[in-house]
């Protein structure tokens, strides 16, 4: 307990405020805007991709043969492509916590000073003005029609009127009136804190090409494994004599060899080219003012079907706009507005004043007696120099008793208006006759952009749903300003399900409960933090893919357990660190071009997946075949990577980029693989045949297996490069040129040991061929049963239309 209690006019003394320093009794606190760089390192190096092909680029590496081992820059490229992006975010998010590095003035030996609010200790008297955010919790010892607005912390964007003696909680903000508080609490203890602090387990998005990818990966690791001492004994066995001797003077041939056909097994290409492909899309979002954090994100975003929104913030402003005044039958507009500009121009205005302001002039009359506004009395007064009394405040406290007046403010009510009443009095102390004279209407200012936003998800089969602290009325009244269709409204204690507006206090508090009527519903106001993260699993257990938005700390745990969580450029610093995309500017109008971003991103890497896919297939039949018959493999790693380079990696790179409007549809494995497995045995299985039956030497034989493989390659990506633009076949044209100098070009033949025996590659051309076919046969087969679906057939036009048209429409309000 403290020995001196902080005196109410003078503050802590400067000794008090060491010792409270000394004991840790501040309010500094620990900001986490993302993960450290550590995390973000350990992350994006110890993957399964890296350890399966670090090991094998190692294993080239003792052989001396470092050409073998270009590979290996794959590896290097994807961990610093990750590491830089995601290092990237985190400075930023720093660099805007240190811009908006907030300050409280205090009161300490009687004078007034201003200070960071990490320097605020336990006891300090903090003054507070409109537009401050307090810094801890604590009692009010004064207040001057102080309003606090605590949507922050609890989503409703009604500002709360406080008095002396009542709490004011860390996370809010002043928006009109002063006052004076002890901060009772800080630091750690504090009510932001407190709800931030259930947040700092960071969670990565979930993204199902990856995780494609990672189950591939699992599974080529056993196969990898299985196959690395099967590997070595074939090309043991194909020796020309298999002595000992031999073994330790060829040892090099045989790893050499062995690793080629593993590193082919390892889909590396795909790996780095989804890294980028995110990388790429990440900075066109950044320069868009959306800061992409986490990388699968982007692609998690296309997979979205539900969106869910806090009003505040988001839909509106935070703010109360004047609309109008109607003025009552038999009265003067003039004479009301003038009225009118007298409360609108108070000396200590609250937020209902300050939006009348804006289009309201001041009275021509002096002001010579107020009553100021309270939320005991919900109403103002004043007298003016003529000697009218006039009062300012709600319906049911200037009017009790008027029921035309009652009529005539129900039905805006009804639709979410603000209403306040002026009228003509006797006296301010003794009202007397009291004569309503207009009705002042007032509406939450709805963000210009989102109407059409939510018009553009709805076109994209994507769900909104509005989650608000709020009144239920006034939320739904604002989701109808936006274009959202909702009915039903209901009260404040009602529980049917089927209705579209509910109040969250009458749902229950279980997520299986909930699941079972959560899809019925667009509105729901009165929500608490945890209620909204409720509400998040319920619609993750019924299969969607859910992505929320928010600013304030209320909405931070909700954000964490959604799939994609979208902050405010201006949210709280907590509402930031567990969001994967931060909109910087705070304009939700951007969120159609990410979503637009993430689509065309998964729609092209599921185009190109095949390419890499059908790789590893063909690398699996050689090392089959050539174990079961006990030859060499075919291929040194240098091969492959010419290989890969010019039939998978840069023509992927360049389709990656193309447009593609592609809705999202679940089965990206099982359509990559339906291609990419016949396609792979088409491929690998001609390579051995020529490998193994064409006449020449073991140089001229791996030469002519890989003019198979370029051919059955090239075909396979024509398929997936249709419809054939100019873009696409002069991509295909250049490769096939590099290709064809590689082979004829001397000191390319040389770097890439090729030798091409002059009668042999017109069969080496029948053979690529024949596995060419097979592979087209494979695409028909593919797209007729693509076709039958008629979702399907849909998503195909759309993509056809998307290769057609260039640049994707988005419609960005």
């Amino acid at each position: 307990m403290d020995p001196t209690p902080p005196d109410t006019m003078t503050g802590l003394t400067s000794g008090e405020v060491a010792v409270r320093v000394e004991q840790g009794r501040t309010n500094a606190v620990v900001s986490v805007t993302s993960r450290s760089l550590s995390q973000i390192v350990k992350a994006n190096v110890f993957t399964r991709f890296n350890a399966l092909l670090g090991a094998l680029f190692v294993l080239v590496l003792l052989t001396g043969s470092y050409i073998d081992g270009l590979f290996g820059l794959a590896l290097i490229a994807n961990s610093v492509l990750g590491i830089g992006q995601e290092w990237y975010a985190k400075h930023k998010l720093d660099s805007l916590a240190v811009l908006h590095t907030p300050r409280a003035t205090v009161i300490r030996d009687g004078d007034r000073i201003t200070i960071d609010v990490g320097a605020v200790v336990q006891d300090d008297l903090v003054c507070l003005r409109p537009g401050d955010q307090v810094p801890a919790d604590g009692p009010l010892v004064s207040a001057d029609n102080l309003e606090v607005d605590e949507s922050n912390l609890t989503g409703e964007s009604d500002a709360v009127d406080k008095a002396v003696a009542d709490e004011v909680f860390s996370g809010t903000a002043v928006v009109a009136g002063t006052g004076v508080f002890r901060a009772a609490v800080v630091g750690e203890e504090a009510t932001a804190q407190k709800l931030s602090r259930q947040a700092k387990v960071f969670t990565r998005a979930y993204s199902e090409v990856q995780a494609s990818t990672n189950r591939l990966l699992r599974w080529i690791t056993w196969v990898v494994v299985v196959m690395f001492p099967v590997a070595l004994v074939a090309q043991w066995r194909g020796l020309p004599d298999g002595s000992w001797a031999q073994v330790v003077a060829d040892w090099r041939t045989i790893v050499l060899r062995s690793a080629g056909g593993l590193v082919a097994l390892v889909p590396e290409g795909l790996v780095l080219l989804t890294t980028l492909a995110f990388l790429l899309a990440a900075l066109q979002l950044t320069r868009q003012q959306a800061l992409v954090q986490e990388l699968p994100a982007i692609e998690g975003l296309a997979r979205v079907d539900v969106i869910c929104v806090d009003k505040t913030g988001t839909l509106t402003q935070g703010e109360i706009v004047y609309d109008r005044c109607q003025v009552l039958d038999g009265h003067g507009e003039a004479e009301a507005l003038d009225a009118l500009g007298a409360f609108a121009h108070d000396p200590v205005p609250n937020a209902t004043a300050l939006a009348i302001a804006t289009r309201v002039p001041p009275s021509a009359h002096e002001v010579v007696a107020r009553v100021p506004f309270s939320s005991a009395r919900k109403f103002s007064g004043a007298t003016l120099d003529d000697g009218q009394g006039w009062i300012f405040g709600a319906p049911e406290i200037v009017a009790p008793h008027d029921e035309a007046l009652r009529a005539e403010v129900a039905p805006l009510a009804a639709d979410g208006v603000r209403v306040v009443v002026l009228a003509k009095v006797d006296a301010l102390q003794d009202w007397g006759q009291v004569t309503p004279v207009a009705i002042v209407q007032l509406n939450e200012a709805v963000r210009p952009d989102a109407a059409e936003t939510l018009a553009y998800f709805a076109s994209q089969d994507v769900t909104v749903k509005v989650i608000s602290g709020d009144n239920p009325v006034t939320v739904a009244a604002v989701a109808r300003r936006v274009g959202l269709a909702v009915e039903g409204d209901q009260g404040p204690h009602g529980s049917d399900s089927s209705s579209a507006v509910v109040d969250a206090r009458a749902l229950p508090d279980s997520v299986e409960e909930l699941a079972e009527i959560v899809e019925g519903i667009t509105v729901f106001g009165r929500v608490t933090p945890e209620k909204k993260r409720l509400i998040v699993n319920a619609l993750k257990s019924r299969g969607h893919t859910v992505a929320m938005t928010g600013d304030g700390v209320n909405d931070v745990l909700a954000l964490k357990d959604a799939d994609i969580g979208i902050a405010m450029g201006n949210g709280a610093p907590a509402t930031k660190a567990v969001a994967q995309i931060v909109l910087l500017d705070s304009c939700f109008s951007h969120m159609p071009m990410v979503l637009a971003e993430g689509r065309r991103l998964i729609g092209n890497v599921e185009r190109v997946a095949s390419l890499f896919v059908s790789k590893n297939v063909m690398a699996a039949c050689l090392l089959i075949s050539t174990a079961i018959l006990g030859v060499a493999f075919p291929f040194l790693p240098r091969h492959l990577t010419l290989y890969s380079v010019l039939t998978i990696g840069i023509p992927a790179a360049i389709l990656a980029l193309g447009p593609n409007k592609r809705k999202y549809v679940p089965g990206f494995l099982f359509r990559v693989l339906s291609l990419s497995i016949p396609a792979g045995v088409a491929a690998g299985m001609a390579a051995f045949v020529a490998f193994a039956f064409l006449r020449g030497t073991p140089a001229q034989a791996s030469t002519l297996a890989l003019v198979v493989l370029f051919v059955v390659n090239f075909w396979l990506l024509g398929v997936l490069a249709r419809p054939w633009l100019w873009w696409k076949v002069a991509t295909i044209v250049a490769m096939v040129g590099v290709a064809f100098c590689a082979f004829f070009f001397q000191p390319a033949r040389v770097f890439f040991d090729l030798s091409l025996p002059v009668g042999q590659w017109p069969l080496a051309l029948i053979i690529g061929g024949c596995g060419a076919l097979v592979v087209e046969v494979a695409h028909q087969v593919r797209r007729a049963y693509s076709l039958r679906s008629p979702v399907r057939q849909h998503d195909a036009e759309l993509a056809s239309v998307a290769d057609h048209g260039g640049t994707p429409s988005i419609s960005t309000p």
